[in-house]
């Protein structure tokens, strides 16, 4: 096993209450080890729906990668990075992906993160008609190639089901999606409750100076 390997962790994040669920992430602690050139092939040999390198856990500089693309922010791979150097003990107030600044926090059990709506991947937020309608979904609308489908299950407390389906980034339906939520509560202007796949729970809700807050539990998968 490589250093680079033995640097590996395996995270879930956006588990509900109970520990169930969550996305697996995959995060190279000493990422710097891992030569740019050979990170897309890495991160498609893991086969999570993203994988962080960490080019500098005291500054928090990450690189983010889905099995197929590079990406400039992503929620659940910065919220999970942001909670695991915080239990390593590095713990920045601030990750640096392509995107921008983005603060992270610790606040109750979850791990937030702020950022901006735009930096989120571009997608289709695709209101259902009902729960049961997001449930009966076997793909994207069509000619979609990131939807994410949503329909409320308590509109007065913002409980939300929702499905996420990115096929053009390798990924045909992603269990936990932070970028997606936090542009549905950008877009929706309210806190929100996502429960989102098998059993992932994530929280969003609009921040200071026209940003938007992602955050969820996190554990070692």
């Amino acid at each position: 096993m490589g250093a680079e390997q033995a640097d590996l962790r395996v995270l879930r994040v956006f588990t509900d209450a109970d520990g169930s669920g969550g996305n697996p992430l995959g995060v190279h602690l000493a990422g710097a080890a891992v030569p740019p050139v050979h990170r897309q092939a890495e991160a498609a040999r893991l086969g999570f729906s993203e994988t962080v390198f960490v080019d500098d856990p005291e500054r928090g500089v990450v690189d983010i990668r889905t099995p197929t693309m590079p990406l400039p922010f992503a929620g659940h791979p910065l919220v999970g990075v942001g909670w695991l150097l915080a239990r390593e003990g590095a713990g920045p107030a601030v990750l640096r992906p392509p995107a921008g600044a983005v603060p992270t926090w610790t606040e109750g059990p979850r791990r937030w993160i702020r950022g901006r709506a735009a930096w989120a991947p571009p997608m289709v937020l695709w209101a259902c008609a009902s729960p049961a309608e997001v449930e009966c979904l076997e793909g994207p609308p069509p000619g979609v190639g990131f939807a994410y489908c949503w329909a409320y299950l308590d509109e007065e407390r913002g409980l939300v089901r929702a499905r996420a389906f990115a096929e053009e980034a390798g990924i045909a339906e992603d269990e936990a999606t932070g970028s997606a939520a936090l542009r549905l509560a950008a877009a929706l202007d309210r806190p929100l409750t996502i429960r989102q796949g098998a059993g992932s729970e994530l929280r969003a809700r609009p921040g200071p100076a026209g940003t938007t807050e992602v955050g969820g539990l996190v554990g070692l998968a």
